[in-house]
């Protein structure tokens, strides 16, 4: 067992409250882990956790001692990224995943920015969906993710980059087009074109109905968002679409602004909590945020 997993199980365990989650994000067995705990309970003379059947919470002393290992974990795991920065060699590669939505003006001008800053950084990019993109950042596989709307995950660190106005699209001759600006509760009824449930797009559609007290009817999905426009050009449905500054979607859509909560969607840069980020990737992250 190296340094860092010598604490890193307790921060795991600490953060899950449940044996079983923290067991499959740790990787090993449940009984292993609670023999662990024990024997930590032993030796220091008294419990950490008060038990609720399966279920843990840190009492008073537990939550003392969770702060320092957290400390001790964070130490640790900046301590082995220093030692990779100071061995790594070739280029300096930032993995950079983002949402499909954000690679024609977002993303060209984060690098841009950041190669004129420090042009022996290189990128690798990766489009996906959400969901994808935040457990690609947990689990390592990526760096840095830019995300809609803020991940509700503990493992992630979210830093807000700006705040996007959204749209609704409607095909031509509808009866919301020339007005100048509609809210979400006037919608329901409507067919909607939208993106499958992991897509950050479609959360806030889902987000916005169930605020305004209904549920989108959702009539076609699609991953890609100028797909969604040309459905929408073609009559199938309206939907909700994030505004541009230089429209490139389908001629036949119209779009008029949403009103309300729903109007707006955050986007944010994330990066995973409890691994230190290397070099290059902090170099980004320090550039854009």
């Amino acid at each position: 067992m190296c340094m860092r997993d010598a604490v890193r199980w307790f921060v795991v365990l600490a953060e899950e409250e449940n044996v079983t989650a923290a067991a499959a994000r740790l990787q090993m067995s449940q009984p292993t882990l609670s023999r662990m705990l024990g024997r930590l309970e032993r030796r220091l003379g008294v419990p950490l956790f008060d038990r609720h059947g399966r279920r843990l919470s840190l009492n008073d002393t537990g939550n003392r001692y969770a702060e320092h290992v957290r400390r001790a974990d964070r130490e640790l795991a900046l301590a082995e990224q220093v030692v990779a920065d100071l061995t790594a060699e070739g280029p300096r590669v930032v993995r950079l995943g983002f949402l499909h939505s954000f690679g024609t003006w977002l993303v060209p001008d984060l690098v841009r920015r950041a190669r004129e800053h420090d042009p022996s950084l290189s990128f690798e990019l990766v489009q996906d969906a959400a969901d994808v993109i935040r457990d690609g950042v947990i689990d390592g596989s990526l760096d840095l993710g830019i995300l809609s709307p803020q991940p509700t995950s503990r493992q992630v660190t979210w830093r807000r980059l700006m705040r996007q106005s959204v749209v609704l699209a409607v095909p031509p001759g509808h009866a919301v087009e020339t007005r100048r600006g509609v809210r979400v509760e006037e919608l329901e009824g409507e067919a909607f074109v939208s993106m499958p449930p992991e897509y950050g797009m479609r959360q806030m559609l889902d987000d916005a109905c169930a605020a305004a007290g209904f549920e989108p009817r959702i009539v076609v999905e699609c991953q890609d968002l100028h797909t969604v426009a040309g459905l929408v050009s073609a009559g199938i449905g309206v939907a909700l679409l994030p505004a541009e500054q230089t429209p490139r979607y389908s001629a036949g859509v119209a779009t008029t602004p949403l009103l309300g909560a729903g109007a707006g969607r955050d986007v944010g840069l994330v990066w995973a909590r409890h691994r230190p980020l290397s070099a290059p990737a902090r170099a980004v992250r320090d550039i854009v945020s």
